[in-house]
């Protein structure tokens, strides 16, 4: 599993309760001491990392040491914290008035810091052009608020993409797996007449992936408007939402989609029950240990889309508290943490993608060269796997939109597709008691 998508779920923790009010404030209006107040300790830049030590130690402080050296004057101290207690620190530290200068955060925690002024505008502080050394659309998912505030700088990414069960696929008469979600029932049906098997597996579990949410925008889904409020009760919605109750009251869905969360799609996968998982690269080294079996028929493809092709990326980021008092410093820290080079030898080591264009292109043209000349077939098809999510991020961004409370809209729209799944609703009133539910929670929220 990919290193972002094997970590615990941080959205839920800033969802607008008393902690994320108080972090807020604090970051918004809890100022480090200055300069004149004590130059020594202004000139420590602190640097927080989520998940990375130890295996990263040897790479993080080797490019500390190289800007350092061209930063005389300025020190780099880097402290590496836990998933699980990040919360926790990162509130102790604002009141203690020693918050980062820079820390690394996934998108929904940074957007909802951002929404509440807890986060240092970088339009302030970059240089011009800087956003030209990044995919677009990566860059973008860093930018919030009618004015186009910059709050992040995208660091590592990843993708997923289409594990196929070969064999399965040849028994249901398919040489590959659906391309798009348009063709996904039919398959679905063939899977399930001639193999007794099952397709797919996208859980509805409000408070597990956001895969499913994702495929209502990849179906043409708009989630929300510009004041906050659904705007996916629409001839767009009312088609996904029919869609995916229509599969899994034909039974062309496995009934645990309702109860349990993506870990079942990997079980299911490595016991041959079923067809296709969407999932990163690093997979397959797993199935070649757990299920070496379904690992000798299992191929990668390109993954699923909708009609504009779009598919998906998770992005890990780099931010500045608004506390900062070396904002600029730690921008240009993260310029050079997110250049090509470092950023080439980091997705390398961890076998993530980078959000640089120029280390991208040499990513994929190394990927490229290995897959051709792979030691043995098990390591070419790692290597073709990479590829492949390397080269999804030609038509990638992140479909769920970073916003203050996207946590409590899938949970929303999970539990009335639910509903209808069940057949306890029709898919239409399913869809309006979503819209319904959300627009009370924005309008309490947001006014």
């Amino acid at each position: 599993m990919a290193l972002i998508q094997s970590r615990r779920r941080f959205l839920e923790l800033l969802g607008g309760g008393s902690a994320a009010a108080l972090l807020a404030a604090g970051l918004g209006s809890c100022g480090r001491a200055g300069p004149g107040t004590d130059s020594v300790a202004a000139q420590v830049l602190n640097f927080w990392t989520l998940d990375l030590a130890p295996k990263f130690n040897d790479y993080l402080r080797e490019l500390i040491a190289a800007w350092e050296g061209q930063n005389p004057g300025l020190q780099v101290r880097w402290t590496d914290v836990p998933w699980s207690s990040v919360e926790r620190k990162l509130l102790a530290a604002v009141f203690a008035r020693t918050a980062p200068d820079l820390v690394n955060l996934n998108p929904p925690f940074a957007a909802n810091l951002a929404s509440k002024g807890g986060l240092l505008n970088l339009s302030d502080v970059l240089p011009a052009g800087a956003a030209d050394a990044y995919l677009p659309a990566i860059w973008e998912a860093g930018r919030q608020g009618q004015g186009g505030q910059q709050f992040a700088i995208p660091w590592y990414l990843t993708a997923r993409i289409t594990m196929a069960n070969r064999r399965l696929l040849e028994r249901a008469g398919y040489s590959a797996p659906p391309a798009s979600w348009d063709q996904v029932p039919a398959f679905a049906e063939a899977v399930r007449r001639r193999t007794g098997r099952y397709a797919l597996f996208v859980t509805v579990v409000p408070d597990d992936s956001a895969e499913l949410l994702e495929t209502l925008v990849q179906m043409g889904v708009k989630l929300l408007d510009g004041e906050q409020r659904a705007a996916f009760n629409s001839p767009a919605g009312r088609r996904a939402f029919a869609f995916w109750s229509d599969l899994y009251r034909r039974g062309l869905l496995p009934r645990e989609v309702v109860s349990q969360g993506y870990r079942r799609a990997i079980e299911l996968y490595q016991s041959g029950d079923l067809a296709q998982v969407a999932t990163g690269p690093d997979f397959l080294r797993n199935l070649q240990t757990n299920a070496p079996g379904i690992a000798a028929v299992t191929a990668p493809f390109a993954p699923l889309t909708g009609a504009s092709a779009e598919a998906n990326v998770a992005v890990m980021n780099l931010v500045v508290p608004k506390q900062s008092v070396l904002a600029a410093e730690a921008a240009r820290f993260a310029l050079f943490l997110t250049n090509g080079p470092n950023q080439l030898a980091f997705a390398e080591q961890a076998r993530v993608l980078p959000s640089n264009r120029q280390a991208l292109q040499q990513l994929e043209a190394s990927l490229a060269t290995a897959t051709a000349l792979g030691a043995g077939a098990q390591e070419a098809l790692v290597q073709r796997a990479r590829l492949l999510s390397a080269q999804a991020l030609r038509q990638a961004r992140v479909l769920v939109p970073a916003s203050p409370g996207v946590k409590r809209l899938q949970a929303i729209v999970y539990t009335q597709l639910q509903r209808a799944m069940l057949g306890q609703v029709a898919s239409d009133a399913a869809l309006t008691a979503a819209a319904d539910e959300w627009n009370r929670y924005s309008r309490a929220r947001w006014g």
